[in-house]
C-alpha cells in the first residue's frame, strides 16, 4: 500500500562535542584563579583598616582545584599563600595582629584542602573516562560502522552517546545487502546498562540471520519477536514481563525499483527527504506494540510500501532525537527542523541533525542516539 505524504564516533560528531564545551567560557573559567588573585592584590593595597582580602585568596586555589592539573592548582595554592603574606606584611601589624595570623592561617588550611581535591577530582575523572571508553568501546563492537556503499546505495550511521553520567543505552541498527534487497534495522531496547545491551546483540543476531532467510519483513519481524519471548523466558524478574524493543524495519528491493518497503513495531517514523527539499514522515497505516509483547496482544505485521525517489534520503532515529528538549523543555521536531533543507548525502544529513539537537538542547542529550541514513543514487 502506497503511503500518503503527511504534513555527532568520527569527527563530525567530535567537532561536536568539542562544540558544546564552550570555549571561551571555559578558557574564562581557567584564568578566574589568576584574576581572583589579582583582586586580592589590588584589595590588599587599596583597602581600608579592618577589611581583608583572604576571601578573595581562598577562592582561587578552590576554583583551580575543580578546573586545573595539581601542577596549576598547586601553583596557585603557593601564589594565594603568599599573597596573604604579602598583603597582611603591607597592611602592617599593628592593632590587628591576632586576625591576620588567623587569615594567613585560614588561606594555608584551604591551599591544602585545595591539593586535596583536585586530586580527587582528577581521580574520578580519570575513572569515568576509563568506564565511558570502555562503554564506547563495547558500543562499536555491538554496532560495527556500515560500508559506506552497500549494494549501489550510500549509507551512514552514528551512535551519539548521551551526557557523560549517562548509563549505555540499548540503541541498535544494523544494515546487510541479501538476496531479497537491502534490509535495515533501527531499534531501542527498553532500559539502560548492560542488559539492554544484551537485548540489543539478541536482536541484531537474530535480525542477521533472518533477513537472509525469511522472504519478506513480516517474517522477520516474527523471528524477531519469538527470539525475544525466548530470551524473556530465560530471565528472571522484571525483564521477563515487561521487556520490549521498538524497532522499524525496512527493505530496498534488489531488483531496482522504486520501493521501500517498512514495517514499524511502535518506533519514531523514519523520515524521507527527496532531492528538491521535501520531507515525508513514514507514519505506519497500522500503529503496532514494540516487539516483545506478543503475550500482551497478537496481530499480523503489515509493512507499508512507498516510493523512494532516486537522490532521496532515508532518515531513522531512536526516540533520543524526538525526545531532546531545549532549556523550555520543548522537543526536538526533526521533521519541522529539516524540511526544505538539501543534503549531500547521508553523512551530511547525520552531521547536520548532530549539530542541530546538540544546539537545541544545549549540550549533550539526555538520552542516547542511533542514527542510520540511506541515500539511492541519482539516476537510479
Amino acid at each position: 500500500m502506497l503511503q500518503d505524504e503527511a504534513p555527532p564516533r568520527d569527527e563530525g560528531e567530535r567537532r561536536v562535542r568539542r562544540g558544546r564545551r564552550g570555549p571561551s567560557g571555559r578558557y574564562l573559567m581557567r584564568r578566574l584563579p589568576a584574576l581572583l588573585i589579582v583582586c586580592g592584590l589590588a584589595l590588599g593595597i587599596g583597602m581600608p583598616a579592618g577589611y581583608t582580602a583572604a576571601p578573595f585568596f581562598c577562592a582561587a586555589p578552590l576554583v583551580a582545584a575543580s578546573l586545573s592539573s595539581l601542577r596549576t592548582t598547586a601553583v596557585t595554592a603557593l601564589a594565594a599563600v603568599l599573597g596573604e603574606i604579602w598583603a597582611v606584611t603591607y597592611r602592617g601589624a599593628a592593632p590587628g595582629y591576632g586576625e591576620s595570623l588567623a587569615e594567613t592561617a585560614m588561606v594555608f588550611v584551604i591551599a591544602l584542602l585545595a591539593l586535596g581535591i583536585n586530586r580527587v577530582v582528577r581521580r574520578s575523572d580519570a575513572h569515568l573516562a576509563s568506564v565511558r571508553d570502555i562503554a564506547e568501546a563495547a558500543q562499536r563492537a555491538v554496532l560495527p560502522t556500515p560500508p559506506e556503499q552497500l549494494a549501489g546505495l550510500a549509507v551512514a550511521a552514528r551512535y551519539v552517546g548521551a551526557r557523560a553520567d549517562a548509563r549505555i543505552g540499548g540503541d541498535l541498527y544494523a544494515v546487510q545487502d541479501t538476496p531479497h534487497g537491502v534490509r535495515l534495522i533501527v531499534g531501542d531496547v527498553r532500559g539502560k546498562g548492560l542488559e539492554a545491551v544484551e537485548a540489543a546483540v539478541i536482536v541484531i543476531g537474530a535480525f542477521r540471520e533472518a533477513a537472509e532467510q525469511e522472504t519478506t519483513l513480516e517474517a522477520v519481524a516474527g523471528r524477531l519477536e519469538r527470539a525475544l519471548q525466548r530470551e524473556g523466558g530465560r530471565r528472571a524478574g522484571l525483564d521477563q514481563f515487561e521487556g520490549f524493543t521498538t524497532a522499524v524495519l525496512a527493505e530496498i528491493p534488489a531488483n531496482g525499483q522504486s520501493v521501500l518497503r517498512v514495517l514499524n513495531r511502535g518506533h519514531p517514523s523514519p523520515l524521507l527527504l527527496t532531492p528538491d527539499g521535501g520531507l515525508r514522515e513514514l507514519v505506519p497505516a497500522a500503529p503496532a506494540l514494540p516487539l516483545g509483547m506478543g503475550e500482551v496482544a497478537s496481530w499480523p505485521d503489515r509493512s507499508d510500501e512507498t516510493f523512494f525517489p532516486a537522490g532521496g534520503l532515508l532518515l531513522f532515529f531512536t526516540d533520543g532525537v524526538t525526545e531532546a528538549r531545549d532549556l523550555l523543555g520543548r522537543f526536538y521536531n526533526p521533521s519541522s527542523r529539516l524540511r526544505g533543507r538539501r543534503f549531500t548525502g547521508p553523512d551530511d544529513l547525520l552531521e547536520t541533525l548532530v549539530e542541530d539537537v546538540a544546539r537545541h538542547t544545549g549540550g549533550a542529550p539526555a538520552d542516547d542516539m542511533a542514527l542510520l541514513a540511506v541515500q539511492r543514487p541519482m539516476g537510479a
